[in-house]
């Protein structure tokens, strides 16, 4: 394991390979920045209601007396489109209009309409395979965005779509939920149990087949992963069955994390992580709040709380997975998938 140090900085270089332009604040113009902490006062714009995700984020900013976190950001308009052939997103749009307007919001007829209406977007559609076709119009507009799970349908769209955030200089933020959870930030920054020396997580891992197996549901419990571990992993071998999936990863420094995915039953989020001060659950998952205020900190600063090179090795972690599951359950290394 030792022979793969010094380990190189592949996502990076990937990433951000040809863009060639200058970023002051995080990737971004200082004047982007600036702009964005001096305006208080936003009007936030929804593209996609084929997800609980949009109504859950407009009943926490559209409230008469919001937290102070979210004061000042509200939804005011909302593209509905969104997956036309995945049936478990398209069949909620209907209803998911009716209840967004009753929370005051206007429904638009396209993108464009939305986009002149709005300071900041939540890109919330669930089908990954249409964000980089509409990201790359939030960007063309000018308009910082937080993309919701998964990021896209593939690693080398998720790539693009990062690529070219950088481009237009417009910030970009994408997370799960999960992430945010008060003990699995406890102990990210080390305030529960020192160093972590390896996790193992869980969540349920339905399987969409439009995409890739992990990136539809399974995405939760990588990133409850990588919340914990940190980027750094170089190596996956998968084994799965149709009820589970197991990924195990190997670390650069040693350090082993695994994800275990379930298909049926009442499977939760969260896990466990080991620390050199012990030993700390993850979990549960109660509410979309604190990832909402982390939202409205990055449209206020313009700075995304995670980095672009830890949200693309979550991808490139569960691409490696899709390829040792072709592969018998071989060992893959992420580097190979880009």
């Amino acid at each position: 394991m030792l022979k793969n140090k010094p380990r190189r900085n592949f996502i990076k270089r990937t990433t951000l390979a040809g863009i060639g332009v200058g970023f002051g604040i995080n990737g971004y113009s200082v004047n982007t920045a600036q702009s964005l902490t001096m305006k208080q006062d936003q009007r936030v714009g929804i593209i996609g209601l084929d997800t609980s995700h949009s109504i859950e984020f407009t009943k926490l900013l559209n409230t008469p007396d919001p937290i102070p976190e979210l004061a000042g950001y509200r939804v005011v308009a909302a593209y509905p489109w969104g997956s036309r052939d995945i049936e478990s997103g398209s069949s909620r749009i209907p209803k998911y209009i009716k209840e967004i307007k009753s929370l005051g919001v206007r429904v638009v007829g396209s993108l464009t309409d939305l986009l002149s209406e709005v300071d900041v977007v939540l890109l919330e559609t669930n089908d990954g395979r249409l964000h980089l076709e509409q990201a790359l119009q939030v960007f063309k507009a000018g308009k910082p965005v937080f993309i919701d799970k998964p990021v896209a349908a593939s690693l080398s769209d998720a790539i693009a779509i990062y690529n070219a955030a950088d481009q237009y200089k417009v910030p970009l933020f994408s997370s799960s939920s999960v992430r945010y959870i008060q003990n699995v930030q406890d102990i990210r920054e080390g305030k529960s149990i020192g160093k972590v020396i390896g996790a193992n997580t869980f969540s349920p891992a339905h399987i969409e087949p439009s995409h890739p197996d992990l990136y539809w549901y399974g995405i939760h419990g990588v990133e409850l992963l990588f919340s914990v571990m940190g980027k750094g992993c170089i190596s996956v071998v998968r084994t799965c069955t149709d009820e589970t999936d197991m990924v195990v990863g190997v670390w650069e420094d040693g350090r082993i994390g695994s994800f275990r995915g379930g298909r049926s039953g009442k499977i939760g989020f969260g896990g466990t992580a080991f620390g050199d001060l012990g030993n700390a659950n993850m979990g549960p998952f109660e509410s979309y709040s604190a990832l909402m205020v982390k939202i409205i900190e990055f449209f206020r600063s313009g700075k995304a709380p995670v980095k672009s090179e830890e949200t693309l090795e979550i991808y490139a972690f569960m691409q490696a997975a899709e390829e040792s599951k072709k592969r018998g359950g071989t060992k893959v290394l992420l580097e190979s998938v880009f």
